[in-house]
């Protein structure tokens, strides 16, 4: 599948993100209220970068290293969702089943950005510019 011709939405990769930020937002829900600020805001915030850099990444397509930069934060900020995730089972504010989910949905985005980087030309970005 061509992948050039995409907007920013129509990428796996964005989707999957999308996806993750918005089940985390759900269960986030029931956190404690005094992990409001901490790590409730952190790992939303975190979650939701993960989309806004890819957003940035695909519309700089045309400048070969910011696009690297932007999905090397992509990246970056999906670790740190992973870590805010094993905090939150630490702390038992999800079961083990959702934790999971997570995880194997965090693991899926860190797969395809991965791709995302390693294969420039699928998304239209030649290494020469």
């Amino acid at each position: 599948m061509n992948n050039v011709n995409q907007g920013f939405k129509d990428l796996m990769a964005y989707q999957k993100a999308f996806q993750q930020a918005c089940q985390i937002f759900d269960i986030t829900l029931k956190f404690p209220k005094e992990e409001r600020y901490s790590l409730t805001d952190q790992i939303r915030r975190s979650s939701r970068s993960v989309c806004a850099n890819l957003a940035e990444a695909y519309r700089k397509r045309n400048y070969y290293k910011h696009y690297l930069l932007k999905l090397s934060d992509c990246l970056g900020e999906n670790s740190e969702t992973l870590v805010w995730l094993n905090f939150s089972l630490h702390c038992h504010y999800f079961t083990e089943e959702d934790y999971i989910q997570l995880i194997k949905l965090n693991e899926e985005v860190g797969r395809l950005l991965s791709f995302m980087v390693n294969n420039p030309d699928k998304f239209g970005v030649s290494p020469i510019n």
